[in-house]
């Protein structure tokens, strides 16, 4: 049996900023496991991977992040209560799948720990595995709930185009601004339109248009405009699946004239899709009667994202995201409970021990 101490490598972690770089962290992270006997090492992507066990049988991997939001917040302890940057988001839950993997003897099975280095930012070290699991647990506050489901997340311009014209004589252009009108009102009809419709976990997709800008001079008629849209899904709607369909509908209500182009986001990885797995399945089922938690949708949008294609996923871990007072998970306060952090651990080892044991 491990002598890991869950406690003390939580205070570690929290006191090592992890903001900018993670190197420092990445470091503790690797030192600790080779300590405890384990054969960790870091791939081209910047996880750190370590093993339990043989190959044939079950295979269950344990993930979550060692990046977090700027700034640094110090560690502080009051009794049970740290508080500190990373203390929930996601520390907490790193220091009680580290304890889990740890202690787990798997029996014909095996255990992948797998510690991703950008997931607050662009998800280049989540993008990179390839573990081929049976199930992945991947750790989250959750406040010891199990999360069998979170919506996507997508982010995209949609580029109007006019023609530029004297204010004098504004029949004489195509005012792109002024389609915004007839447009803003299509994106609330988009969903009637093309929508996935309610998932019985997530409920429905929500569209926002969240920023706007055009026009060069105030007495021209603008020629250009421009505005973002966040879309928060749910399955099956994929990024690629949305962007045809909302190029689609607004291209059909844009004013005579009016070009109307959308793109989502540059980014080097995928984006975050919505994803969903059976409360019902084992690893679910087993790991709601070790911890007491319910099954319920996790609100952000997570890496499980990444995993949960390919097996049954979930997304548990002490801490919350927000409480009664506001936010916690990436605020000034972020906190944890450290029985919650010992707790999670002792759930995700039974866990483990019923479906590798």
């Amino acid at each position: 049996m491990s002598a890991f101490d869950p406690v003390a490598f939580h205070e570690r972690a929290v006191r090592t900023p992890s903001h900018e770089d993670v190197t420092g962290m990445r470091d503790l992270l690797v030192e600790t496991l080779e300590a405890e006997g384990a054969e960790p090492y870091v791939d081209d992507a910047g996880n750190v991977l370590a093993s339990r066990g043989s190959d044939g049988g079950t295979h269950i991997a344990l993930n979550t992040h060692i990046d977090t939001v700027p700034p640094h917040v110090e560690y502080a302890r009051d009794g049970d209560v740290v508080s500190g940057r990373g203390a929930c988001d996601a520390k907490g839950p790193l220091a009680a799948l580290l304890d889990a993997f740890l202690a787990c003897e798997p029996g014909d099975g095996r255990v992948t720990l797998a510690i991703t280095p950008d997931e607050e930012t662009i998800s280049t070290g989540a993008a990179a595995l390839d573990l081929d699991a049976d199930g992945y647990v991947v750790g989250e506050p959750t406040g010891l709930d199990v999360c069998t489901a979170a919506r996507g997340r997508f982010e995209g311009t949609v580029s109007l185009s006019g023609v530029a014209a004297h204010a004098a004589e504004p029949e004489s252009g195509v005012n792109a601004v002024a389609a915004l009108a007839p447009l803003f009102r299509a994106v609330e009809t988009f969903d009637d339109a093309y929508g996935p419709g309610e998932h019985e976990q997530l409920g429905g997709p929500t569209l926002t248009v969240t920023t706007v800008e055009g026009g060069e001079a105030t007495n021209q008629v603008p020629a250009e405009c421009r505005f973002t849209l966040d879309r928060r899904s749910v399955p099956p709607e994929t990024a690629d699946g949305f962007a045809a369909e909302i190029t689609d509908h607004l291209r059909a209500h844009a004013p005579e004239g009016v070009g109307v182009e959308f793109a989502l986001k540059d980014r080097p990885t995928p984006f975050l899709e919505a994803w969903a797995t059976d409360p019902d399945a084992p690893l679910a089922r087993r790991l709601v009667a070790a911890s007491g938690g319910t099954a319920r949708p996790f609100t952000a949008a997570t890496e499980a994202s990444y995993f949960a294609a390919e097996a049954p996923t979930v997304v548990f871990g002490p801490g919350v995201l927000a409480d009664e007072e506001g936010a916690v998970a990436h605020a000034e306060r972020e906190y944890v409970r450290l029985p919650e952090v010992e707790a999670a651990g002792a759930a995700v080892r039974e866990t483990l021990d019923d479906l590798l044991g």
